[in-house]
């Protein structure tokens, strides 16, 4: 035995980390992390950021294993010394992610939906599951609501979704189209995508779902289900939507839109949602903070955007004028390109939410790399309909305002600041929802 096979040995044999990956340690049995939730991000996403995130460590061999039990995975590594890492992910829907922080059952969390209130009084003694660095989100997804590939739809708005699936419209004459009954898919009551769109399509029309619905607790086998019955209709995470076909949606005095990526990145598409991982701040798994940090890099988002999902990498779009637009943003769209970002805040209040804090350095890094700093960038702030319209004007400037605030911090000298009030809607005003995504700021470059 060489000097240096001895010196590993003792160490394997006294300490009980014995070897690290990068400068995480990895215990002698168990796995380093666990993740629970979300069947949209565990399904695949999660895995493949979990790989990635071994590999950066510097782990080999690194695979996936499937146990018997549906919907769970583990994935492996190997240090250079041979020690065995795992990570263990369950997918079995949003709320299992946060029932199992409770009971210590999981160091991570994943959920396709943001954390409820209860949920986040439940879990206080873990700390604040809001604060900035607790709440990650990760990527943007979109609702599609998907027909068979034959169904002659092409567009619906949410008040009939909302019919469609509360079991009100029964046939597909009712709604314009042909085919006799419909048939109702959706995911099952632990799934965030399910939770997702009885917050933005059923509750704000005060309907709940069809006790007719067949229910799913995997994405993959609802969207093939869908796209296998002529009369079907189903709601989905977008990477799923597989075979069958998606509609244009609807909310309000919003335009249609498909489930587009550009649409989606800005959260303009109605039914666009944000996808999370909650790192409780009492928990300090050191694993889960690499996962984390990982997934918000430059690396990790091009996994976003391999598995399906929208990736928060910013870039410039161009957009089209439209005799719908206000003069002033039909000038805007045809001297600048439009941002793949849009600042949104805390429900009633000023204050940029956890994802605009996140976008801020991104947004910066894009207007550095680019060198338009100097008078380049415009920002258009959006709000929510009011009594007065020149008091929308003012509440949708100052949200601009406050946006240009942070980043003048780092040097950037703007071109302009407009105020656009209640114009160009992207989701009703009648819920808290709708309002939140009306109140936007948008970012223009020349």
């Amino acid at each position: 035995m060489t000097l240096r096979m001895l010196f590993l040995w003792m160490l394997a044999t006294v300490l009980p980390l014995t070897v690290s990956a990068g400068d995480l340690p990895t215990p002698e049995r168990g796995p380093v992390l666990r993740i629970q939730g979300s069947n949209t991000i565990g399904a695949a996403l999660g895995p493949a950021l979990v790989e990635g995130m071994m590999r950066e460590q510097g782990l080999l061999k690194v695979h996936r294993e499937v146990p018997d039990k549906a919907n769970e995975q583990r994935i492996v590594g190997e240090t250079v010394q041979g020690h065995r890492v795992e990570v263990e992910v369950a997918a079995h829907g949003s709320s299992t992610g946060f029932k199992a922080l409770k009971i210590a059952s999981a160091d991570l969390a994943a959920s396709s939906r943001p954390i409820k209130d209860s949920e986040r009084a439940d879990l206080e003694p873990l700390g604040d599951l809001k604060s900035p660095a607790a709440e990650q989100v990760i990527a943007i997804d979109g609702l599609a609501i998907i027909l068979h590939p034959h169904n002659p739809l092409k567009q619906l708005d949410t008040v009939q979704l909302a019919r469609i699936f509360s079991g009100e419209a029964k046939t597909w004459e009712a709604l314009g189209g042909t085919g006799g009954t419909i048939h109702l898919y959706a995911r099952d009551d632990q799934s965030g995508t399910y939770d997702t769109f009885k917050e933005l399509v059923l509750s704000p029309h005060g309907k709940t779902l069809s006790t007719n619905a067949k229910r799913f607790e995997s994405s993959e086998q609802l969207s093939d289900a869908v796209s296998l019955d002529p009369q079907g209709i189903g709601f989905i995470g977008l990477p799923y939507v597989r075979q069958a076909k998606a509609v244009a949606i609807v909310d309000g005095d919003s335009q249609a839109m498909l489930p587009l990526n550009s649409l989606i990145a800005t959260e303009d598409y109605p039914l666009s949602r944000r996808l999370f991982f909650y790192l409780p701040p009492n928990g300090k798994n050191p694993w889960a903070q690499a996962l984390v940090k990982f997934a918000q890099s430059n690396k990790g988002q091009a996994i976003v955007a391999a598995n399906g999902f929208i990736a928060q990498t910013v870039q410039a779009m161009a957009v089209t004028p439209n005799a719908l637009m206000p003069e002033g943003y039909q000038a805007l769209s045809r001297h600048a390109q439009r941002l793949t970002v849009n600042f949104r805040f805390e429900e009633g209040s000023a204050t940029l939410d956890n994802k605009a804090r996140q976008d801020l350095s991104r947004v910066l890094d894009y207007i550095k790399q680019h060198d338009k700093t100097n008078r380049q960038v415009t920002l258009a702030g959006f709000g929510d309909a009011k009594s007065d319209p020149a008091r929308a004007d003012l509440l949708s400037k100052l949200r601009a305002m406050a946006v240009r605030r942070e980043l003048v911090k780092s040097g950037v000298v703007f071109r302009e600041i407009r105020g656009f009030g209640a114009e160009m809607p992207v989701a009703a005003n009648s819920g808290d929802e709708g309002r939140i995504k009306n109140r936007r700021v948008e970012v223009w470059v020349y």
